[in-house]
């Protein structure tokens, strides 16, 4: 099955109904999406998930100026 979304201006896309019903998503869940090569993955995020990305914020702090706030607002 195939569903289709459509990105506004600021490259946002609404999740459809279908898939929020298969991984099971209500307002303020997370998601993780898996690349590999051209192909995308979505999923709903785990407390492993999280637990990597919070291990992980500490080591990101060389983008945390100005001028990079400036240049990826839009993404």
């Amino acid at each position: 099955m195939q569903q289709l979304s459509k990105l506004t201006s600021k490259f946002q896309a609404t999740i459809p109904l279908a898939v929020r019903r298969v991984l099971g998503l209500k307002p303020g869940d997370a998601v993780v999406f898996e690349i590999e090569d051209d192909k995308v993955m979505v999923r709903r995020a785990t407390p492993l998930d999280r637990e990597y990305a919070k291990a992980l914020e500490g080591t990101l702090t060389e983008w945390l100026s100005k001028e990079d706030d400036e240049a990826y607002r839009e993404l």
